[in-house]
C-alpha cells in the first residue's frame, strides 16, 4: 500500500548547462565527421551516464595523450579546461584535436594570462586536483599563480615578495564560500585586483539559487550528479546550508535512502549541471512507484545561454 502524499518540489534551473551540452555535442558532432573512434581526453563532462553513452556510440576517453595508439584519429578535450602544453603536445604529435573547453572556463583562463601579462601575481580560488583548477593554473608559467582552497588559507596566505596580486576563481564554487574568502583576501591585501565580472558561472549561480529558494521547504533534499562533479556536490553543500541539513548526493553507485525518503513529508530535488535530465526522470519514476507523489516544479529563472559548437564541426 502507498503512503500518504508526498510532495517533490523540484528545482529549476536544474542539470545540464550550455557549456557541458556544447562539450557533448561535440563529441557527438566529431564522431559523425570523423568516424569511430574519436577520443576524449579526460572525461567529457563529469558524469557516468553521459560518458558511457559517448562510449556506445564511438568514443574512448584516456587520462592522456599518450594512450592514444592511433594518433591519427582526433582527440578532444574535455569542457573543463586543459593546461597550456596539452594543445601543444597534440600538435607535435600532429593529431587533429577540437577543443571542448567551456567558454566561460576560457574566460577565465584569458583573464588569468592578461593579469600575468600585466604584472600581475595570480591567485585562484579553487580545489586542487580538480580537472579545471588543473587547466587554469597550466595557462601561466610555474610560481606565478597560487591556489587557495578555503578561509584558513585565506587567512595565511603569504604575499612575501610584496607582489601586486589579483584573483580568479573556478567557476563551478559555491557562491557563498567564494564571497567569504574574497572578503579575506581584501581585508588583507586593499589593493588586490579582481575581475569586472565574477567567474562562478551563470549556471552554477542559478542552480544553487534555486536550491537555496526551496531547502528550508524539504525534509530530504536530493541532488543527482557525480561525486567528483564540483557543482553537484557544492548543490548538496547549499541544501544544508540552506535550512535542510538531510541532503544527499545520488549517483551511479549510490544507495538511494528509502527510508528517510519514507518518513519525509516534502521531498527536494535538484541536479548537477552535467547530469542528464532523464535521470531526474528515473529517480522521480521509482518514487512513483513506491509513493503518492505531488510534483511543484520550483522556477526561479529561465535560461536560455547557447554556445557555438567550433566551425569545423559544423
Amino acid at each position: 500500500m502507498k503512503n500518504k502524499e508526498k510532495k517533490i518540489l523540484l528545482s529549476a534551473p536544474r542539470g545540464f548547462c550550455a557549456g557541458v551540452e556544447r562539450a557533448i555535442e561535440i563529441v557527438e558532432k566529431s564522431i559523425k565527421k570523423y568516424g569511430a573512434p574519436v577520443y576524449v581526453r579526460h572525461e567529457i563532462v563529469h558524469n557516468k551516464y553521459v560518458v558511457d553513452d559517448l562510449k556506445n556510440k564511438g568514443a574512448i576517453f584516456v587520462e592522456e595523450l599518450e594512450e592514444i595508439q592511433d594518433k591519427s584519429r582526433p582527440v578532444i578535450f574535455s569542457a573543463h579546461g586543459v593546461p597550456k602544453n596539452i594543445p601543444e603536445d597534440a600538435k607535435s604529435y600532429n593529431m587533429n584535436y577540437v577543443d571542448a573547453t567551456c567558454p566561460l572556463v576560457s574566460k577565465v583562463h584569458r583573464e588569468a594570462e592578461n593579469l600575468n601579462k600585466a604584472g600581475y601575481h595570480i591567485i585562484l580560488i579553487g580545489h586542487q586536483n580538480h580537472p579545471e583548477v588543473i587547466g587554469t593554473m597550466g595557462q601561466l608559467p610555474i610560481g606565478s599563480i597560487d591556489l587557495i582552497q578555503n578561509e584558513e588559507e585565506a587567512s595565511n596566505y603569504n604575499n612575501a615578495a610584496n607582489r601586486k596580486i589579483a584573483y580568479v576563481t573556478q567557476t563551478t564554487l559555491s557562491v557563498d564560500d567564494t564571497k567569504d574568502i574574497i572578503k579575506i583576501l581584501k581585508n588583507r591585501f586593499k589593493d588586490i585586483h579582481e575581475t569586472p565580472k565574477e567567474d562562478i558561472c551563470y549556471a552554477t549561480t542559478n542552480r544553487q539559487m534555486a536550491v537555496k529558494n526551496i531547502a528550508k521547504k524539504c525534509d530530504i533534499f536530493i541532488v543527482i550528479g557525480s561525486r567528483n562533479s564540483s557543482n553537484s556536490v557544492r548543490l548538496v553543500e547549499v541544501a544544508k546550508k540552506s535550512g535542510c541539513p538531510n541532503a544527499y548526493l545520488i549517483h551511479s553507485q549510490s544507495e538511494i535512502p528509502y527510508e528517510q525518503i519514507e518518513s519525509a513529508d516534502t521531498i527536494g530535488i535538484s541536479s548537477g549541471a552535467s547530469a542528464p535530465e532523464i535521470l531526474v526522470e528515473n529517480f522521480i519514476k521509482d518514487l512513483k512507484n513506491r509513493f503518492t507523489i505531488n510534483i511543484d516544479e520550483v522556477e526561479i529563472i529561465k535560461e536560455n545561454v547557447v554556445f557555438k559548437i567550433p566551425k569545423k564541426l559544423n
